[in-house]
C-alpha cells in the first residue's frame, strides 16, 4: 500500500472515530429538537376555553386548530425529507425552528380566530420539517448498533414535548395568560435553534447513492411501515382523544383524571419507544411489530364489554400507550435504512400515513359512536385493524436488514 494510500485510510479512520465520539451529543441536540417543534402538536388544546372565550368560536373549529397544524405537518412530510437529503439536516433543521419560533410570537399576538387558524397552517409546515430533518439526522449520526436506539430517543423526546404542554399549559395560562403559552413555546423553538447552531456535529456517515424518488414513493415496503405507523402513531392519537370522553361520559371519571388516564397513551411513549429501540437488537422486526400490534388490539377490545370497570380501562390504556410506542424506532430505521440517500424523503412518507390515519380515522370514530350510541363498536374497528395489520401487513415487511450504506448529512 503506498504511502497516499495510507494516508487516506487514515484519515478516513479518524472521521470514523470523531463521528462515534460525537455520537451521544448528536443524539442529545436531535432530542432537544424533538422536545421544543413538538409541543406545538398539542399548545393549543388546554387553551381551548380561554382562546374560545377571548374570541368567541365554538368547538368545531377549535378542532380545526389542531387539524390545520397536522394536515400540513403531514403534506410537508415528502417535500421537507426531499428538502433535508439535498441540502442536510442540520442547515434546514435550524430554518426550521425559526419558521417554528416567528410562527408561535404570531400566535402571541393574533388579534382573530383566522389568525390563530392561519398561524397554526403555517406552524405545521416548520413542524413537519423538524420531524423529518430530526428523525434524518439521528439515523445518520448514530452506528448501526444504536441506530434503533437512536431513533427511540429521538421520538421519545418528541412524545415529551407533546405531553409536556399538556401538563404545563394550563398551569401557565393561570399564572400569565394564553399569550404566555405561545411565547415559551417560541423560546423553545429559539433555545433549541441556540443549541443547535451551537452544539450539533457535522454527521459524515459516508456516501450513498440518492436513488430515484418515484422508486422510493412507490416502494411497496415503505408502504407496508407506513401502514403499521397508520396502526400504531395514529391510532395513539385517536384513542387518546377519545378515551377520555368515553371514561367521562361511561364512567362518569372526573374530567382532569380522564384527561390524566388518556394523555398516557402520549406520554407512555417517552418509555416505550426507546424501549423498542432496545428490544429491536434482541427481536426480529416482524416479532416486534406483531406483539405490538396485539396489545393494541387487546386494549382496544378491553372497551367494548359493556360493563367495564376502571382498573380494566387503565390497564387497556397502559397496553395501547405501551404498544403503540414499541415500534416507532424500527419503522424510521428500516425507512432509512432501505433509501440511505433519500432516507428523510423516504422517513417522511412512512410518517406522512400515520397522520392520514389521524386526520381520516379520528372522526370515523365520533361517527360511529354517533350511530351506535356508544364507543364499543369504534374500538372494534381500532383493535380489528391493529390485528388486520398484524395479520395481512407484516408477514410481508422483510425480515433481513438492508445492507446498503447509510448517507451522508
Amino acid at each position: 500500500m503506498s504511502v497516499v494510500e495510507n494516508s487516506s485510510v487514515a484519515s478516513v479512520a479518524a472521521r470514523a472515530a470523531l463521528a462515534d465520539k460525537s455520537q451521544w451529543l448528536a443524539m442529545l441536540c436531535g432530542c432537544v429538537v424533538g422536545f421544543a417543534y413538538s409541543a406545538n402538536y398539542t399548545n393549543h388544546a388546554p387553551l381551548a376555553p380561554a382562546l374560545m372565550h377571548e374570541f368567541g368560536f365554538n368547538q368545531a373549529l377549535a378542532g380545526f386548530l389542531t387539524t390545520g397544524i397536522f394536515a400540513t405537518h403531514a403534506a410537508g412530510q415528502i417535500p421537507g425529507g426531499h428538502l433535508v437529503d439535498r441540502l442536510g439536516a442540520k442547515r434546514v433543521l435550524l430554518c426550521a425552528l425559526i419558521w417554528v419560533m416567528l410562527c408561535n410570537l404570531g400566535l402571541a399576538v393574533a388579534g382573530a380566530y383566522w389568525q390563530l387558524l392561519l398561524l397554526k397552517i403555517l406552524t405545521g409546515m416548520g413542524t413537519g420539517i423538524c420531524f423529518v430533518g430530526g428523525a434524518r439526522y439521528v439515523h445518520a449520526a448514530a452506528s448501526r448498533a444504536r441506530m434503533n436506539l437512536a431513533q427511540g430517543l429521538f421520538g421519545g423526546s418528541v412524545q415529551l414535548g407533546a405531553g409536556f404542554v399538556i401538563l404545563a399549559v394550563p398551569r401557565l395560562n393561570l399564572l400569565a395568560g394564553w399569550r404566555a403559552t405561545f411565547l415559551v413555546c417560541a423560546g423553545m423553538a429559539l433555545g433549541a435553534a441556540i443549541i443547535w447552531l451551537a452544539a450539533a456535529p457535522n454527521v459524515m456517515s459516508g456516501a450513498a447513492p440518492p436513488g430515484r424518488l418515484g422508486e422510493m414513493l412507490w416502494a411497496p415496503q415503505l408502504w407496508l411501515l407506513g401502514l403499521v405507523q397508520m396502526a400504531s402513531f395514529g391510532l395513539s392519537i385517536i384513542v387518546g382523544s377519545w378515551v377520555v370522553v368515553m371514561l367521562i361520559k361511561v364512567l362518569k371519571v372526573p374530567a382532569t383524571q380522564a384527561g390524566l388516564i388518556g394523555s398516557l397513551v402520549l406520554l407512555l411513549g417517552i418509555i416505550s419507544r426507546p424501549l423498542g429501540g432496545i428490544l429491536r437488537r434482541h427481536l426480529g422486526i416482524r416479532t416486534l411489530f406483531i406483539s405490538s400490534m396485539l396489545m393494541i388490539a387487546l386494549g382496544c377490545f378491553a372497551f367494548v364489554t359493556a360493563s367495564i370497570s376502571f382498573g380494566v380501562a387503565v390497564t387497556a390504556v397502559v397496553l395501547i400507550g405501551i404498544g403503540v410506542g414499541l415500534p416507532y424506532a424500527a419503522m424510521f430505521s428500516r425507512a432509512g435504512a432501505l433509501f440511505p440517500g433519500r432516507a428523510g424523503a423516504a422517513m417522511g412518507l412512512v410518517n406522512m400515513l400515520g397522520i392520514l390515519m389521524i386526520l381520516g380515522g379520528a372522526p370515523l370514530v365520533g361517527h360511529l359512536a354517533d350511530l351506535s350510541g356508544n364507543f364499543r363498536v369504534s374500538f372494534v374497528v381500532l383493535g380489528g385493524f391493529a390485528l388486520l395489520v398484524c395479520a395481512a401487513v407484516i408477514p410481508f415487511i422483510l425480515s433481513a436488514e438492508p445492507t446498503i450504506p447509510q448517507a451522508s448529512v
